[in-house]
């Protein structure tokens, strides 16, 4: 990327809205603004200040007004990429909005490529490459606890966290190469042992970081969630009932859901990514049978399997076979008796006593439930909040770890700072120490950005959206 180049692109949604906003960044931003943009007053556009609001109209090359908008000039620094940056706020149509952008291209602008302004506010230091990853989680975040997560990255808890721990690496690998550089000045009689000890007080720090990520994935991407059973068991109703709307068709006639339905559902600040499956039967209907092998297929990917069971009919064979495949996925499972609300419950201590025969201990809890009245949703959120957050406090730590590359930089600095207890325990000189202490070092600063490649960085950003 050149940055000595003017990038333009829609910085809103794509589709109909009441406000569209064109942004403009680079040294010819304000130049080209100039050209397309004419002040409702008699002014010039330089007569207004930094980040005032001017009213105007876009004119074309003819002179012709392709709308009446709100053009905002951001000097640098003090803007999103560090550069100069424009915004037209303009109607929100579809069409207003690309007349605008091919406008800004002809006065001399290129389309920004995907993530291309955050990645100049990266590249021109106003964030570090967590702190930029951290936006696109900003923008998709699906639930507040999501939400509050990611704005402690985008504020620098998580980065700053990693910075210190960089901090304390460099400042072991300052002081044995001072001893290794005057070994006859016995520098502040350095201690091996200390030195060790410290690499274990991070091995302890980056582990517990690392234990994070089991939370801070599912709340950053969703706990893929299948929900199972045979017809009429009461699947589709429990996920309306989750939704809090009628989302899947609830008939009396068994066979109804025929395929899968996926949905987004926020469970007490926990975003599950719901899937309703077709009814688990034999059955010689094609349709319907695409849909049970579908069905199969989602309760062995799903990281999470609430297994429906009708607690007022009797076990049957379909139940059974229920059970089998619950032996075999390897997600952690909750299941659910529904239909508590009815008075009968002939089923119940025959599925919990099948369920308790399922060899592992992925079988969370049984939850008795009614879909139609919502008795039993209070427990089911709990023992949601106990699958993500491990028994652990609810609180949400805006330093917990949320990105799978993040994740993997972190076992491999763990590794290497392994490794360096291993070399001290060793016996060996300095200088081997400080090659490990100094790997787990720039290992870090992959997180940050200070130490990663560039391609690595063209890969991460190309994953944004276009005018972000």
């Amino acid at each position: 990327m050149q940055q000595d180049e003017t990038i333009s692109a829609i910085a809103t949604p794509p589709g109909e809205g009441g406000i569209g906003i064109i942004r403009l960044s680079g040294e010819n931003a304000v130049s080209i603004a100039k050209k397309i943009f004419r002040p409702f007053s008699a002014k010039s556009l330089d007569e207004y200040g930094n980040r005032e609001a001017v009213y105007g109209y876009v004119k074309n090359e003819d002179g012709k007004t392709i709308d009446e908008v709100i053009c905002i000039i951001m000097n640098a620094p003090n803007s999103y990429t560090c550069e100069d940056v424009v915004e037209i706020q303009c109607h929100g149509g579809s069409v207003v909005m690309r007349e605008i952008l091919s406008l800004t291209y002809r006065m001399g602008a290129r389309p920004a490529q995907p993530g291309e302004f955050t990645k100049r506010a990266f590249l021109n230091g106003r964030l570090d490459l967590s702190q930029a990853q951290a936006v696109m989680d900003v923008i998709n975040a699906k639930t507040k606890a999501s939400l509050d997560m990611a704005m402690g990255h985008l504020s620098g808890n998580f980065s700053n966290k990693i910075k210190g721990f960089r901090h304390d690496i460099l400042a072991m690998i300052a002081h044995l190469e001072a001893s290794i550089d005057f070994p006859e000045d016995d520098i502040e009689n350095l201690d091996i042992e200390d030195i060790r000890e410290k690499v274990k007080l991070l091995v302890e720090k980056v582990e517990k970081l690392v234990e994070s990520a089991h939370t801070g994935i599912i709340l950053k991407d969703g706990l893929k969630t299948a929900i199972i059973g045979k017809p009429n068991a009461g699947k589709s109703s429990i996920m309306n009932l989750l939704l809090g709307k009628e989302r899947a068709i609830v008939t009396d006639i068994p066979g109804t859901t025929r395929d899968s339905i996926e949905e987004y559902v926020n469970i007490g600040g926990i975003p599950l990514k719901l899937i309703d499956t077709a009814g688990i039967r034999a059955t010689d209907d094609l349709v319907e049978k695409i849909g049970v092998d579908k069905a199969y297929s989602y309760a062995k990917e799903a990281e999470l399997i609430l297994a429906v069971f009708d607690r007022t009919e009797h076990f049957t064979h379909e139940d059974e076979e229920i059970i089998k495949l619950l032996e075999t996925c390897p997600g952690n499972i909750i299941a659910i008796l529904n239909k508590m609300d009815l008075s009968a419950d002939i089923n119940d201590d025959i599925i919990t006593k099948k369920l308790k025969e399922v060899h592992n201990e992925q079988i969370l809890g049984i939850v008795p439930m009614s879909a139609k009245s919502g008795e039993g949703q209070e427990e089911l959120e709990a023992l949601l909040t106990d699958i993500v957050y491990g028994g652990k406090t609810k609180t949400m730590d805006s330093q917990i770890l949320c990105d799978a590359r993040q994740g993997e930089i972190l076992r491999q600095t763990l590794k290497l700072l392994e490794e360096t207890i291993t070399t001290i325990d060793m016996g060996m000189s300095e200088d081997f120490i400080v090659i490990d202490l100094r790997s787990a070092w720039e290992k870090l600063g992959e997180i940050t950005g200070e130490t990663l490649d560039d391609d690595i960085v063209d890969q991460i950003f190309s994953q944004f959206c276009i005018g972000k």
